[in-house]
């Protein structure tokens, strides 16, 4: 890792950092506010949809990266279509999230059908470059790879990372040990430019936490979470690392199944209280959330759970999940 490559990182972090309060402002100004539903008094009074800035702050880091190579390293081989195939697709995934995101979850968005169809379109950059190998898990799927497994893994990776959400900080300290997790892999296995386009979507979220940590200012909306989905998937397909992402991605498929018990319709909110403090919403479970409030009431001694607490629990299962994954890998 070169000085210059590191520079690109911070790059990220800074464009990030100083262009967020910038959103906030004009976000106010123009009445893009969202409530806090796990506050007890929910006030439309916090940013929304700051996650496009953390898709463009990354974007520049990772433009920046490709004219060190260029011009520096007089490096111009087939890595920078593949940089740009998958910036392409997670503008495309922001952007369909903005959209989502101005038509107002509150009433429905996009349809589910839309949300789909526009996704898988989103991954057409990575389909035409033909990126990855068509071998996954020693199945040789030829053809069916671009047209299938590329679009279905972008689907299916942006939808789920979008189920576990609705806490401040949640998305972003998530997709951090994500990231973070998967450019390590990308590092080990030899694709360190990967692991470059990695870390600075990290470095990226790290500023936008800053603005997103309890009590939040902005909100990340569907433009960071799809983004963020679009991303872990696209470099598990460039990197040919998919069994190890998906092995990261046990709590979202365990969301994602408690979503569908709630047939798709139920919150991931808790129900606050004048306190603070947050109970379940309905008598049974429907997400990891939920699951962390019943766990967080039971074990602790003032029987309350709070939305820090809440996210830090999903976020060492996460880390267990992680570290399992490694563990895992490194015995392959």
């Amino acid at each position: 890792m070169e000085p210059l490559i590191i520079i690109t990182i911070f790059i990220s972090f800074f464009c990030t950092y100083l262009a967020m309060p910038f959103w906030i402002k004009k976000a106010k100004q123009i009445g893009l506010l969202w409530e806090d539903m796990n506050k007890y008094q929910k006030e439309k009074n916090v940013a929304g949809s700051g996650g496009i800035i953390v898709v463009i702050g990354a974007i520049i880091g990772i433009f920046m990266y490709i004219a060190i190579q260029t011009f520096y390293f007089k490096n111009s081989d087939g890595i920078s279509i593949q940089i740009f195939a998958m910036t392409t697709t997670l503008l495309l995934v922001s952007g369909i999230g903005l959209i989502d995101d101005l038509f107002g979850w509150k009433k429905g968005g996009l349809s589910k059908r839309s949300r789909i169809i526009l996704v898988f379109f989103a991954a057409i950059p990575l389909m035409v470059i033909n990126a990855g190998e068509s071998n996954v898990l020693g199945i040789e799927l030829g053809i069916l790879f671009p047209l299938l497994a590329i679009p279905i893994g972008i689907v299916g990776a942006t939808t789920t990372f979008n189920f576990l959400a609705g806490f401040n900080g949640l998305e972003a300290r998530q997709g951090i040990l994500l990231l973070s997790a998967m450019s390590i892999v990308m590092y080990l296995t030899g694709s360190s430019w990967l692991s470059v386009i990695g870390f600075c979507l990290v470095a990226a979220l790290i500023a936008f936490y800053i603005f997103n940590s309890n009590p939040a200012r902005v909100f990340p909306g569907d433009a960071l979470t799809y983004a963020i989905g679009a991303a872990i998937a696209s470099m598990a397909i460039l990197g040919n690392a998919e069994k190890i992402a998906i092995f990261f991605f046990i709590p979202y498929i365990l969301e994602t199944i408690l979503k569908l018990k709630g047939k798709l319709k139920k919150q991931s909110f808790g129900r606050p209280n004048p306190d603070g403090s947050l109970e379940l919403p309905y008598e049974k479970i429907y997400g990891l959330e939920h699951v962390a409030i019943a766990i967080l009431k039971k074990i602790k001694p003032n029987k309350k759970a709070y939305e820090g607490e809440v996210v830090t629990l999903i976020n060492i299962f996460q880390i267990i999940i992680i570290i399992l994954g490694f563990i895992l890998f490194i015995r392959l």
